[in-house]
């Protein structure tokens, strides 16, 4: 559909829209895989409808929201809805065109969540992920969702500078989309080359007490079942050199194939600058492009959860050993893959 028919029908488009983009349950969910917000949250909803999500999204995420839409009769439905449910003062109305911007008063970095049920179909993916990247705030994610349609594509969210943190697809969902955080700017990210290796090394090697996981990189190296070409990723520093490291490697859950996240080292000099997280998203990203399904991590649980990691045990997976049940996590990188229940085994060269 093109931009005019969007704009010449809006009557046409109220009758026939659903009345809300989705399940309660669902818009959390994707709230969730955004990330952490801050406390009063800055949300743009784009394409808002009669504005089920920025109500949710004002109540139980406390956000003040602006809701933009072309049809004043869908802001009108919302601003009356706002007022009786005592949340007017967190809703403001925009009327405008999703595909066209400019003149909407919409200050650059100004959100720290775009929410887009649907009005990406309209405005084209790759545009609208070109346009409204400017309106968000450092640290801000994209929700672009709709129902029963392909949206996009991963690598085309990645190839436009985007890491995927989520895709909302599969049994349980009433939407397809994904779930999106440009690029950290300050730490370019790339697959290892052999050029790479020594440099490696001395980063693991520094960031844990021993060189147990800088040894272990080197062995999962030489084990032509565990090491997957281009999971061995690196984050560079402002001048080229390597920051910090992510590597994922094959490990199996029963018989099904699974990658594993270990080790994920960050220089002393770098940590907690944000290098260890984006070596860790564009690595998670690779993982999806190749089409891996689920990922593995023994790791801090007030740490990887923000890159969607849950409990292993949430799936029935176990690890072979004893660890404490919230240190052993599991992503899902496509839900539309049934993921597998059993004991996780981990390549020889871990030792477990």
């Amino acid at each position: 559909m093109t931009d005019h028919t969007y704009n010449a029908f809006p009557e046409r488009r109220h009758r026939l829209l659903p009345r809300d983009p989705g399940s309660d349950a669902t818009t959390l969910r994707l709230l969730a895989m955004a990330g952490p917000l801050p406390d009063r949250p800055r949300v743009l909803d784009l394409g808002c409808g009669p504005g089920g999500a920025a109500l949710l999204l004002a109540a139980e995420a406390g956000a003040r929201v602006t809701a933009v839409d072309p049809h004043q009769p869908f802001l009108d439905e919302l601003s009356a809805a706002a007022g009786e449910r005592g949340l007017g003062d967190r809703i403001r109305t925009v009327r405008a065109d999703t595909a066209g911007l400019a003149g909407a008063c919409l200050a650059d970095g100004s959100y720290d969540l775009v929410w887009a049920e649907g009005s990406a179909y309209v405005t084209g993916f790759d545009t609208a992920l070109r346009d409204w990247r400017r309106l968000l705030a450092p640290g801000g994610s994209i929700v672009i969702t709709g129902r029963g349609r392909t949206t996009g594509s991963s690598s085309a969210a990645v190839a436009a500078g985007f890491h995927v943190l989520g895709v909302p697809t599969g049994p349980g969902s009433d939407r397809d989309g994904y779930v999106l955080r440009p690029f950290d700017p300050r730490w370019r990210t790339r697959p290892e080359t052999p050029a790479d290796r020594a440099a490696v090394h001395r980063v693991v090697a520094a960031a844990f007490p021993t060189r147990d996981e800088a040894d272990l990189v080197d062995a999962l190296r030489t084990d032509p079942g565990a090491w997957m070409p281009g999971l061995s990723y690196v984050a560079e520093a402002p001048d080229g050199s390597v920051a910090a490291h992510a590597l994922l490697t094959r490990c199996r859950v029963g018989d099904a194939p699974a990658l594993a996240l270990a080790p994920v080292a960050t220089s002393p000099e770098h940590q907690r600058g944000g290098a260890g997280r984006a070596v860790v998203r564009a690595v998670l990203d690779a993982a999806r492009l190749r089409g891996e399904s689920l990922v593995l991590v023994l790791g801090h649980p007030e740490y990887y959860p923000a890159f969607g990691f849950v409990t292993a045990s949430r799936f029935g997976i176990r690890p072979g050993f004893e660890v404490p049940d919230e240190a052993m996590m599991a992503l899902v990188l496509d839900d539309s893959v049934p993921v597998p229940k059993g004991m996780i085994h981990y390549p020889a060269a871990f030792g477990v």
